[in-house]
């Protein structure tokens, strides 16, 4: 007999558990971490780069992407992650997806968005 997988985003789930329990959670910000895939001061190239970026792994990866410039940086960054080791296992995966961005890739420190 053929095994089905079924793989579906974090946020389907999730919401599937709130309407099956009747429990709803709510979005708070909190001190977590996210995966900075592009950072760059290069001022002709380095926005066209990081919105470039962020497209290419909007159609890749199924987690908030966010692009930001913090004078005189724009960067790129993935994810809302609680935890340091959420975000260094998601790094390691998306370093072996693609290795190209390995160089530019680290976990940071930031305010992220999570369910509660």
């Amino acid at each position: 007999m053929p095994n089905v997988q079924v793989f579906q985003s974090e946020s389907v789930e999730k919401l599937l558990r709130e309407k099956a329990t009747g429990v709803t959670t709510q979005l708070v910000e909190v001190a977590g971490y996210r995966v900075q895939i592009y950072s760059s001061n290069h001022q002709q190239l380095a926005k066209q780069e990081a919105i470039r970026l962020e497209k290419d792994m909007q159609s890749k990866i199924d987690l908030p992407i966010y692009v930001s410039y913090v004078p005189p940086f724009w960067k790129v960054r993935i994810g809302d992650f609680a935890t340091y080791v959420e975000a260094q296992e998601f790094k390691n995966n998306f370093v072996h997806q693609f290795p190209e961005l390995m160089g530019d890739t680290y976990v940071v420190r930031d305010q992220v968005t999570i369910r509660q």
